[in-house]
């Protein structure tokens, strides 16, 4: 049972990072949320420039997120949370 306050991680400056493809993310996302497809995330990791704000990471089922969670964490960024599937995210931020 996922007992994480996500919108407090927002509300201390965290951002989402959605790792689907730019395809997927159109269809549907959650406001404000960064789309870097976890097949380019370590080529475009140097646009999360503090390693120490809080990240959530967010795709369809919370494989990918996991996946991008790992890379993060390997990078060297402290605080990274799986938020799993992006929809049941956002209704988590509600």
């Amino acid at each position: 049972f996922d007992t994480t306050n996500y919108k407090d991680i927002l509300d201390k400056g965290g951002v989402i990072i959605d790792v689907r493809s730019p395809e997927e993310f159109i269809t549907g996302n959650i406001e404000n949320s960064i789309n870097i497809p976890l097949t380019q995330l370590s080529a475009n990791i140097l646009q999360l420039k503090d390693k120490n704000q809080p990240i959530i990471t967010c795709c369809a089922s919370g494989i990918r997120s996991a996946g991008a969670k790992r890379i993060l964490i390997s990078k060297g960024y402290k605080r990274v949370t799986n938020g799993g599937g992006w929809n049941n995210l956002k209704e988590k931020l509600k």
